[in-house]
């Protein structure tokens, strides 16, 4: 039987495309910025997987009519097959889709008006020449073209075919696009900086001998991941189960991978770790205020989507090992559906050791560890992000994101100053950026009602009971409503969250809990009345925590596009709800404070950041206590020592 929080399929949305074309002639003129399962709350979860009483499949859509430059929002009943609600949004602008980043292109490369702009620039071969649009934020949009759905966009030249396109910035020269009658509005030309001379390539073939011949590193030896007896984990339709964990993987245009019902099985029972993981928005600000670069903040989420970005997995060594995948099926401006094969990685990962002791007596025992790993990776234009959820044998969660691809750069006039970025090439720099990352995570430790605990150590002055100044304590603080629960990191106390769950009492006369560990946290460095801030409250903090609600799902608001001011965290918590003892949702904000690098050019490494799940209280000891010792040949290979 299908399970309520099964992604939508193929025929499910061409039934929801065909709904509202035949209820509201939504069809030609008209754009599907979304559509996504409209996800059954927790007791009508309960009340399926306990007596098999299947809710009502829904979807909620969000479309466009370009020619009223209206955005429209419906809740579409696929197990009544009607239309149950169809509600205009005034003053709103839905995120933008692959077709319009697509037509843009089209536009702009065949409009006499650019043509023109790139031939002034000695630039005539159009088919070397890539347009980048992007999103605008209201304060930076043109004031006479606010009330329009616009994008600007970016210039680039390849240096031959099949070159790398973001290695050539054409400094400067910038348009400015409707993109409901898909129209140049503006061709914004600030004036020429002469391209230097630069190597961008990272494919082999592009690479010029002379730089290549100045190092050679030796190829590796083979290095073989084999299960012949293959997984240990069970995959029955998106339901996940290994070494005592289960979940349920979802996708959606917006969040791509979703993670439903975390589970742990202690003994007899199946016991509720998290209802659902999952990122709700990406800010990335760029820092440097000159004309290339003023107004480039994306909200990769919330503007375009995870799931709409994300890559198949088919081809390349993204995963090592026993591989299982999951498709992920989506739909374009049409409303008409298509599939991301391979769009989710499931694997088992060595880790090395998981626990150790050795005893004079008895010899060592030892455990390696295993974890399991879900994932799927995104490219967002020159960007590529790589989600980790890794689940592993103790009851420890992680969550890794690493950042690839290539950073954006600027060519320079001679002797021109670059302060917000560094020299990467001749005459070229790349300027200063922030990717903040927000985590929704919807805690249910042993139930839905917890309570959030800031978790800090302190070391006690010196005095009579504490003579040598040894005493290190921890206090663990309830934090009872919103405004507490605005939280930032703090090194000197080693500060962290626990989610609590105070009704329940384990073994040890203490209450389970599962305790945020922080990780990749950074400043935001705003002040209070920027632009960025204004339209995004959450990154002032690292931490906020909010009472569940089913239309708090973003944490910069819903319709992030041209938006002025945050309608998400920043609007909720002024409320001030309490959180206590309640369901909690946490929103955990981290990532990358890039000061960009020589050694990130022109193909960046990985950069990771991560943060940990851990549990706390939630076992009576090591969990891991019963894994199963690894038999000693699969340990090591027999080699033949080299004597000098």
């Amino acid at each position: 039987m299908a399970h309520p929080l099964d992604p939508l399929s193929s025929d499910e949305f061409a039934a929801v495309a065909s709904m509202l074309h035949r209820d509201h002639g939504v069809g030609d003129g008209w754009r599907f910025a979304s559509v996504e399962l409209a996800e059954p709350d927790k007791a009508q979860i309960l009340a399926f997987e306990s007596a098999g009483a299947a809710p009502p499949r829904r979807a909620t859509v969000v479309c466009l009519h370009r020619g009223s430059n209206a955005t429209y929002k419906a809740v579409v009943s696929l197990s009544e097959a009607r239309v149950e609600s169809f509600t205009h949004i005034p003053g709103v602008q839905p995120n933008f889709t692959v077709d319009e980043f697509a037509e843009c292109d089209q536009l702009l490369r065949t409009h006499p008006d650019v043509i023109a702009a790139l031939a002034a620039r000695g630039i005539t071969d159009m088919d070397l020449v890539f347009f980048d649009t992007w999103t605008y934020g209201r304060a930076v949009a043109p004031p006479n073209y606010r009330d329009r759905r616009i994008g600007w966009s970016d210039t680039w030249l390849r240096a031959a075919p099949g070159a790398n396109p973001y290695a050539h910035l054409v400094s400067g020269l910038h348009c400015v696009i409707d993109l409901n009658a898909m129209e140049l509005l503006e061709v914004e030309d600030a004036g020429e900086v002469e391209i230097p001379s630069v190597m961008g390539e990272y494919v082999p073939s592009l690479i010029p001998e002379s730089i290549r011949a100045r190092s050679h590193r030796e190829p590796l030896k083979p290095l073989h991941i084999t299960q012949p007896e293959g997984p240990s984990f069970t995959l029955d339709g998106n339901l996940l189960r290994w070494q005592n964990w289960s979940l349920r993987i979802g996708f959606n245009y917006r969040e791509g991978m979703v993670l439903h019902t975390v589970r742990y099985r202690d003994g007899d029972r199946d016991r509720s770790v998290a209802h659902r993981l999952s990122f709700a928005e990406m800010i990335v600000p760029y820092r440097d205020p000159s004309v290339d670069h003023y107004r480039r903040t994306a909200f990769d989420i919330g503007e375009w989507g995870l799931g709409f970005m994300t890559t198949s997995l088919e081809l390349g060594c993204d995963c090592l090992g026993e591989i299982r995948y999951l498709d992920a099926v989506l739909h374009n401006s049409k409303g008409e559906p298509y599939t991301i094969r391979n769009a989710i990685c499931i694997h088992e990962e060595d880790n090395a050791v998981l626990w150790k002791h050795v005893d004079p007596d008895i010899g060592a025992e030892i455990r390696r560890m295993r974890r399991l790993t879900v994932s799927f990776h995104v490219t967002v234009a020159n960007y590529e992000y790589l989600v980790y959820w890794r689940f592993h044998q103790d009851g420890n969660i992680e969550c890794e994101v690493r950042a690839t691809g290539i950073m954006v750069t600027t060519p320079l006039a001679p002797g021109q100053p670059h302060p917000n970025g560094t020299l990467v090439d001749e005459r070229t720099y790349a300027p200063f950026h922030q990717h903040f990352l927000v985590a929704r995570l919807d805690m249910d430790v042993d139930g839905a009602d917890n309570t959030v605990y800031v978790s800090e150590s302190h070391a006690e002055p010196t005095g009579p009971d504490n003579p040598h100044g040894l005493s290190l304590v921890t206090r663990d603080v309830p934090l009872r409503t919103e405004s507490e629960a605005k939280q930032d990191v703090d090194f000197a106390t080693q500060r962290g969250w626990k989610v609590v769950n105070t009704n329940v009492v384990n073994a040890l006369g203490g209450h389970p809990a599962y305790q945020l560990v922080p990780g990749g946290a950074i400043p935001s460095m705003f002040a209070s009345d920027s632009p960025v801030l204004q339209r995004a409250a959450v990154i002032g903090h690292t931490l906020w925590v909010t009472p569940n609600h089913p239309d708090e799902r973003w944490p910069a608001g819903e319709f992030v596009n041209q938006s002025a001011r945050d309608s998400g965290l920043g609007v909720w918590t002024a409320a001030d709800r309490s959180v206590e003892n309640t369901d909690v949702v946490l929103w955990y904000v981290f990532g990358i404070h890039h000061i960009t690098r020589p050694e990130d050019w022109p193909v960046m490494p990985v950069d990771v950041v991560s943060f940990w799940l851990k549990p706390f209280g939630f076992f009576d000891r090591n969990p891991a206590l019963d894994v199963v010792a690894t038999a000693p040949d699969m340990c090591h290979t027999e080699v033949t020592s080299a004597h000098h």
